[in-house]
């Protein structure tokens, strides 16, 4: 599971790249089912707004800023990504998913 970086039974500075790829991965899945539930929330509150055209808008506002915020998080990862090529280092590729922080060593 953490590919090599325990020796006889203790961890070594090798586990932190994994250790951070777990966390992010982690943190992004918890994000996406926030944004789920979230979505879905402002959905009910738009469904049940009985043409009040207060609620109707804080209602597409919240699925606003959580598309938005969703679209934030991937660019991001697109822009790290794009460092990573651009640059070469390997450490940065495909940061907190698959095997992006095996390369470091």
């Amino acid at each position: 599971m953490w590919g090599g970086c325990v020796v006889n039974g203790v961890a070594t500075l090798g586990c932190i790249p994994k250790l951070y790829q777990y966390i992010i991965q982690g943190i992004l899945g918890l994000i996406g089912t926030l944004a789920v539930i979230l979505i879905i929330f402002a959905g009910i509150r738009f469904i049940t707004a009985s043409g009040d055209s207060k609620k109707v808008e804080e209602a597409k506002k919240a699925i606003t800023y959580v598309i938005a915020g969703l679209l934030i998080i991937l660019f991001s990862f697109f822009i790290i990504n794009l460092i990573a090529d651009i640059t070469g280092v390997r450490c940065l590729k495909n940061f907190g998913i698959g095997n992006g922080l095996g390369g470091c060593n």
